[in-house]
């Protein structure tokens, strides 16, 4: 990892007035160390890669070679097939410097008020401290948006229940004291470099931490759409997915972690554009409804919100689990469920030291997500159903940046602040106007050397806006050990990714932008007639993609052979394991889905606490 420094001097030259690059490599090496150790090894291999290309071309070591001569290179590389690879190793560069550069603003900007509300009371014992044996009633794995409502609904059945947690708890005061870089490697799975192998590879952020993803999603609330709700109940046969039903607990959801729309005071100037955009050419906007009702604009929710005031179910669900006697154990990772004679048994996990523990009960809900589920019931000698794994959703998501005269400031206000749902029902392309912590979005920047450093400056003038496409089951959990996710992006969703860029646009030009750039290959566009000529111009694969709310993987329903989980939420095959979390939901939602996964999943523990 010594070539980090090289590397990052060929992305941000300091002769151009770039960081010192041995300083942006210290930080990154943070990062690295956080990463599984086939992402460390990828990674060692391209550096190694290049600075091999290095001397054989210039007879120099990559930090050696004129800044000419290393951007000559990067571009070299992507031009022989390595942008894949090359997209990796910028994206950790370019997340350690910015979240260096602005960890000063990104503190003073998340202690300028007191949290909205205190961390609440919670019964957490780390995995250190919980006995290596002992049983209860129900034992949850996982305390994200499916684990935390199922656990709610065991506990408050009477159930003795305990919910098994691999990730940690991260307080307001831990997420304030803590560099944005360490929050960000420590909140998500495998340092945040979860992907999705294919052509193009496709990024997928996944919470690990007491409330999982819910600590650093968005905050935005969809209630599935009408017709995504039907055929789950109609065409699937998901009992739990009846009208009635599903209304009465989305509305108990919404109340549970606080939904309502995104208050203006706060939405930022970047919000503000893509509703003045929609606006002028008369399409559907509003600010989206999100659980932040005490949001005050840090645009921080990526990486644990220092305000508490984004309702993550570490601020609601869980508490109330533990008020009703749920116990949490923090860090302990499950190896496998136990069974007996087609009955689970229990529990047994990892410690970070690596003792057992064994956790006994005869229900088990398993709550991970849906790409962690499929690996631990294959390891767990439950995932014989031929189709536990497949029915992958993704939400393959993308962005655009656009110039303007004024100073936007996509990091100040609502992280995630404005819906434009024209397209949704027609076209699956469902737009949000999304910020990015202070610096953190620069992943995202073309090119390499002085232009990168040239575009990294203008930063604060341009505004920011993404789409994710309702997607075909395009997608694979392979595994048992750890999950390999594989993604085949379907011809008609490179269409509804074309659809989106050109929409996207389209409202970025109305709003007035000086110039937007598509990605892709396309060239900078300055007007509806340009974007015409540009469209023809991209290649989707070349976009940078990234997937949101993966789920299918366990669907649930009513034929043996489609679904592995009953109608309920009752793995087939064997007695006392559930599923609740987003893998049971039997296609794409189209939506954000978290309150639509903890209705189903709160629906999964009635039922378990009521039929063992």
């Amino acid at each position: 990892m010594s070539a980090l420094g090289d590397v990052a001097a060929a992305f941000l030259p300091p002769e151009a007035g770039g960081p010192e690059p041995e300083r942006v490599a210290s930080v990154a090496r943070r990062m690295v160390s956080r990463m599984p150790g086939v992402s460390q090894v990828g990674l060692g291999v391209t550096l190694a890669g290049i600075e091999a290309l290095s001397l054989a071309r210039t007879g120099r070591t990559l930090g050696a070679a004129s800044p000419s001569q290393r951007e000559g290179l990067l571009k070299q590389v992507a031009r022989l097939g390595g942008s894949p690879a090359l997209d990796a190793l910028k994206s950790v560069v370019l997340l350690a410097h910015g979240a260096d550069t602005f960890a000063a603003e990104i503190a003073a900007v998340g202690s300028r008020h007191e949290p909205a509300r205190p961390d609440p009371q919670m019964t957490v014992v780390a995995a250190a401290e919980w006995p290596r044996t002992s049983s209860c009633d129900a034992i949850v794995i996982g305390s994200g948006a499916g684990g935390a409502f199922a656990a709610r609904a065991l506990a408050r059945a009477g159930l003795d229940t305990v919910i098994v947690e691999e990730g940690e708890r991260w307080t307001v005061d831990r997420i304030r004291a803590a560099h944005p870089l360490d929050r960000f490697a420590g909140i998500y799975r495998d340092g945040g470099t979860t992907m999705a192998v294919g052509n193009p590879p496709i990024a997928l952020p996944l919470g690990r931490a007491v409330g999982g993803t819910t600590v650093i999603n968005s905050g935005t609330c969809f209630r599935p759409p009408a017709p995504v709700a039907t055929a789950w109940h109609e065409q699937h046969g998901l009992a739990l997915a009846e009208p009635e039903q599903l209304a009465v607990r989305l509305t108990d959801v919404e109340e549970t972690i606080g939904v309502a729309p995104a208050s203006m005071e706060v939405l930022g100037r970047n919000g503000e554009l893509a509703l003045e955009g929609a606006a002028a050419i008369d399409w559907r906007s509003a600010p989206l409804r999100r659980n932040a009702s005490g949001c005050r604009g840090a645009c921080q929710c990526a990486i644990g919100c220092p305000n508490n005031a984004k309702g993550g179910v570490h601020l609601n669900a869980l508490p109330q689990a533990c008020e009703a006697g749920a116990r949490i154990v923090a860090g302990l990772r499950v190896k496998r469920v136990m069974s007996e004679n087609g009955r689970a048994v229990g529990v047994a996990g990892s410690r970070a030291d690596g003792a057992e523990v064994r956790i006994s009960a005869p229900l088990v809900v398993v709550a991970t997500g849906a790409v962690p589920t499929p690996s631990l019931l294959r390891r767990s000698g439950l995932g014989r159903h031929p189709r536990l794994g497949r029915n992958l959703s993704i939400h393959p998501a993308t962005g655009i940046t656009a110039g303007f005269e004024e100073e936007v400031v996509p990091w100040s206000g609502v992280m995630q602040s404005v819906g434009i749902e024209e397209l949704h029902e027609s076209e699956g392309v469902l737009i949000e106007a999304t910020g990015s912590p202070p610096g953190m979005g620069a992943i995202s920047t073309p090119g390499y050397g002085s232009h990168l450093l040239s575009r990294l400056d203008r930063a604060a003038g341009r505004a920011m806006i993404g789409a994710m496409i309702a997607d075909e089951p395009s997608g694979r959990v392979f595994g048992a050990r750890s999950p390999i996710v594989s993604y085949r992006l379907a011809k008609a969703d490179e269409g509804r990714l074309a659809t989106a860029i050109e929409a996207m646009a389209r409202v970025m030009l109305a709003a007035g932008a000086t110039d937007v750039e598509l990605g892709g290959g396309a060239p900078v566009v300055r007007s509806e007639a340009e974007l015409k000529a540009a469209m023809q111009r991209l290649d989707v694969r070349r976009l940078r993609l990234a997937g949101f709310h993966p789920s299918g993987t366990a669907a649930a329903g009513s034929d043996p052979a489609r679904h592995p989980v009953d109608p309920e939420g009752r793995l087939r095959g064997v007695t006392g394991v559930w599923v609740a979390d987003g893998s049971l939901l039997p296609s794409c939602p189209g939506v954000n889905p978290q309150i639509s996964i903890m209705a189903i999943a709160a629906g999964v523990g009635e039922a378990a606490a009521s039929k063992p």
